[in-house]
């Protein structure tokens, strides 16, 4: 069963992921795709990937913030390559990044597991907070849209009804694990101690506000990527802010939906520039201009990292 389970999980967003995509290519020919990235000016193209790079490199120096209250003092290029391992990883098997990175973390800077994957949720909560600021910065320019795609089509009584049972299954689970005396129950506890200390070394750091102009920066250049890659397309070049920060968020949202956005990340940004009429085969043809690029980025960056990881570790252990 538990066999079953994990192979759904890879394969149901992969499944989808396939759907995604051919339901992309037939509402466009391949031959006017391929037209659209030969017409497009890889100028924009090129920058909106070094922006893509940079955000990925503050990722990697601001962990070490969260590492230092910890006791740790981790090498910058080891947390660098961990973010573009963890990256490609999630490319193949959603959401296992963030492990993989901290078994990178444990395996060549001796950071325990709990703690350093503690670190990257408190990280999480950093990067959840900000995603939650864009969206309120794109409320607040276009409240009739936003209000039209999302409140009226959810059920505001299923809503209510998911939140009731998610509450009531955390409620249970918590009883478990803070009054069992059984050995899985101890070794859970143990587990979300450590995680609980990682995740609470954001508010031990000396370097605060390092910490806080990181993440910053961190979100600026991923909005700018993506609106700088829209300069590639003529078509697109008069969109409004607006636009572009639904664009974003909705493509945001996509990545987690299926293997790295594939399939999902184009169409994610179709809906969004619909609906501020936007011409539907340039939106499409963005789409996946953007998601190709970053992609091939993080497959490159990501291979050579995780070939990189133990020989720049070995030769630092014969110094």
């Amino acid at each position: 069963m538990n066999n079953l389970k994990s192979i759904l999980k890879v394969a149901l967003p992969l499944l989808l992921g396939v759907a995604l995509v051919w339901y992309s290519l037939s509402q466009i020919s391949v031959s006017k795709l391929v037209q659209y990235f030969k017409d497009a000016d890889y100028f924009w193209i090129v920058l909106g990937v070094c922006c893509g790079i940079l955000s990925h490199t503050s990722r990697a120096y601001r962990w070490l913030f969260m590492a230092e209250p910890l006791g740790y003092k981790p090498k910058f290029l080891n947390s660098f390559m961990a973010v573009y391992s963890a990256y490609l990883i999630n490319l193949t098997i959603p959401r296992a990044g963030e492990v993989a990175r901290a078994s990178i973390l444990t395996n060549y800077e001796n950071v325990p597991f709990d703690k350093g994957f503690g670190t990257i949720v408190a990280e999480r909560v950093a990067d959840t907070i900000m995603l939650f600021l864009i969206i309120g910065i794109a409320l607040i320019l276009k409240f009739e849209f936003i209000y039209d795609f999302f409140i009226n089509k959810f059920n505001p009584t299923s809503l209510l009804l998911i939140i009731t049972g998610f509450l009531i299954l955390v409620s249970i689970i918590y009883l478990f694990i803070t009054r069992s005396a059984s050995k899985i129950a101890s070794k859970v506890r143990n587990f979300v101690k450590g995680l609980i200390e990682g995740a609470l070394s954001i508010f031990k750091m000396k370097k605060k506000w390092p910490f806080i102009f990181h993440t910053i920066f961190i979100w600026v250049m991923y909005v700018f990527m993506f609106y700088i890659t829209t300069l590639a397309v003529p078509e697109l070049s008069n969109i409004a802010l607006s636009a572009v920060l639904i664009g974003f968020i909705l493509a945001s949202f996509s990545i987690a939906a299926t293997n790295g956005g594939i399939g999902s990340f184009p169409e994610a940004i179709v809906i969004a520039f619909l609906l501020f009429n936007m011409p539907e085969d340039p939106s499409r043809a963005f789409g996946w201009i953007m998601w190709s690029t970053q992609t091939l980025v993080i497959i490159v960056l990501g291979g050579l990292s995780l070939i990189y990881l133990p020989i720049y570790n070995r030769k630092k252990a014969r110094i």
